[in-house]
C-alpha cells in the first residue's frame, strides 16, 4: 500500500525515538500533516511502511482517523487521560500512569 500522507502515524501512535505520547500531534508534522523534519526523522519513522491498519482507519479527516486508530487498539481512554493532563512527553505520561 502506498502511503497517503494523513499523517494519522505521526499522532496516533506514541513514539519513543521523538517521545511522543498517545494521541498528541508530533512537533514535527505541519499544518499540512507533513514532516518538517522528513530528511532527519527517526529511524522509527523511516522505518514505518503504510499497512492495512492505514486502510482500516481511513476517514475524511486527521482527527477522524487518528480516533479510528485509537478504538481499533482500544486505545481511546488513554489517549484521553493523557490529553486531559497534559502530557508532553511520553516520560511524563508514563510517570503518571504509574503512579496511578
Amino acid at each position: 500500500m502506498e502511503c497517503t500522507c494523513c499523517g494519522a502515524c505521526c499522532v496516533a501512535p506514541d513514539i519513543a525515538a521523538l517521545d511522543k505520547p498517545l494521541g498528541l500531534r508530533c512537533p514535527h508534522l505541519g499544518a499540512d500533516n507533513l514532516c518538517t523534519v522528513y530528511e532527519r526523522r527517526p529511524q522509527v519513522c523511516r522505518d514505518y511502511a503504510a499497512d492495512e491498519v492505514c486502510r482500516r482507519i481511513e476517514a475524511p479527516t486527521l482527527e477522524e482517523r487518528v480516533h479510528n486508530y485509537l478504538a481499533l487498539f482500544q486505545l481511546t481512554a488513554e489517549a484521553e487521560t493523557v490529553r486531559k493532563s497534559g502530557c508532553a512527553s511520553m516520560r511524563m505520561a508514563r510517570a503518571i500512569r504509574e503512579r496511578k
